[in-house]
């Protein structure tokens, strides 16, 4: 096999966090203006608490903070939904978070942490990506990078993935190639 190891990112490549952020700002646009303005807020800025980054970006678009209160509520329902994803995909070999990395995707601690934790070279781990910054910061990291781009944003200006699927159909040509 091409690759060892396969990266996920888990909010939106193995989940769909895009439909939760949708349905609590009240429809797609505004779900994904919000998820954008949270991204913006921790994009390169040295760790701090989720919670706070999602209600920040709540503020920065306009949405109530009890929305973003019900978004936190209701994240069990996305950890639920990885729990059974993961289960369905086997065991993980290891779960690298941005608190244990100490940085947010795309700075390039948390991929080369999860790199060194698996002691594998770049060239041997493929990453599913679910945001465009991650194709980027995944790609920067020397790996190549398949991109689950269920939001349908723009394609990023800093990388390419090596295939771009609206969901992971397409992984297992990639495995297989």
């Amino acid at each position: 096999m091409r690759y060892e190891a396969i990266g996920f990112d888990l909010l939106t490549a193995l989940l769909d966090s895009w439909s939760l952020f949708a349905d609590i700002a009240g429809g797609r646009e505004r779900g994904m203006r919000w998820h954008a303005a949270s991204q913006s807020l921790l994009r390169g800025k040295p760790y701090r608490p989720f919670d706070d980054v999602i209600r920040d970006g709540a503020g920065v678009v306009g949405i109530d903070r009890t929305k973003a209160d019900e978004l936190l509520a209701r994240w069990g329902e996305s950890e639920h939904l990885g729990a059974l994803a993961a289960a369905r995909a086997g065991t993980f070999d290891l779960v690298m978070t941005a608190e244990r990395a100490g940085a947010y995707k795309p700075d390039p601690r948390p991929y080369r942490a999860a790199l060194d934790a698996l002691t594998l070279h770049r060239k041997r781990v493929l990453f599913v990506a679910g945001s465009a910054h991650d194709v980027g910061g995944a790609s920067r990291a020397g790996m190549d990078v398949y991109w689950a781009n269920r939001g349908r944003v723009p394609p990023p200006t800093d990388a390419k993935a090596i295939r771009e699927e609206e969901d992971l159909r397409g992984l297992l040509d990639v495995l297989e190639a």
